[in-house]
């Protein structure tokens, strides 16, 4: 029973593992519209390949993913799914704490559905260090690839654009007909610059509202923001290879 994925091992393994190992991935995605073009596990499906080529350079362990995420915003287009941030925090702890009580000690919680997840998931770290005495970090791609992503000449962050759709061009190509693909740019609001690369002032960010999303439908067939049609396999592999680099080296930086 080969592999890097938990739900694939054996208890025994698993404690084999755990006498000499005490690390483990912890992908968090969602389940959400991301377009007529592309699908609505792309989150979660990025969130799985980071960590799966990254635990194949160090041996690491990674747990099942939690295929849901908070996507209220994102209700205005069937299929897509939100978990209240509450009920996520409780469940991501009870999956920490089920795992520490077998040993683990070092947690990267791996986030796929980039800055939106951040705010639960921060809570939830920080609860499982206080009372479970563990140590937990958060990897994010948005604030994880701020020294490659202009140089890959894409714009801002924003949703089913050219930096999601690009590393599924590059991963899960089978999975994405641009074809279908409309872009709907930016329109920048003063002092609300949501992309964590912008150095300029800025309110925090809040996701959209229905209302808001239910606008850019209507206005263009499709709720994204950004340019999908600009996405390519190759800028994929450098963002991809750039992410699991960086998670390679924060796993190292856990080791017991």
């Amino acid at each position: 029973m080969g592999g890097v994925w938990l739900q694939e091992k054996s208890w025994d393994e698993v404690a084999e593992y755990l006498r000499n190992d005490d690390r483990i991935v912890l992908p968090v995605g969602s389940t959400e519209q991301h377009g007529a073009f592309a699908p609505l596990g792309t989150d979660s499906f990025l969130a799985q390949t980071l960590a799966e080529d990254a635990a194949q350079h160090t041996g690491v362990l990674v747990a099942p993913p939690i295929w849901f995420g908070w996507s209220p915003h994102h209700m205005v287009l069937p299929g897509t799914v939100t978990i209240r941030a509450e009920v996520l925090m409780e469940f991501l702890f009870d999956v920490i704490r089920s795992l520490a009580e077998h040993g683990f000690r070092n947690f990267v919680l791996l986030n796929g559905h980039r800055i939106v997840n951040v705010p639960w998931m921060q809570i939830t770290a920080e609860r499982a260090q206080r009372e479970l005495s563990v140590r937990v970090v958060l990897f994010d791609p948005a604030y994880m690839s701020k020294e490659i992503v202009r140089s890959l000449g894409w714009g801002p962050l924003g949703h089913a654009e050219e930096i999601e759709i690009s590393h599924m061009l590059y991963r899960f190509p089978e999975m994405v007909d641009l074809k279908k693909a409309k872009d709907h740019p930016h329109h920048e609001r003063s002092l609300y610059y949501i992309d964590p690369c912008d150095t300029r002032d800025t309110l925090c960010y809040v996701p959209s509202t229905k209302k808001d999303l239910r606008a850019v439908y209507e206005t263009t067939g499709d709720a994204i923001g950004g340019h999908p049609t600009r996405a390519s396999a190759e800028a994929g592999r450098r963002y991809h290879e750039h992410l699991v680099g960086r998670l390679v080296g924060v796993l190292e930086s856990l080791r017991s």
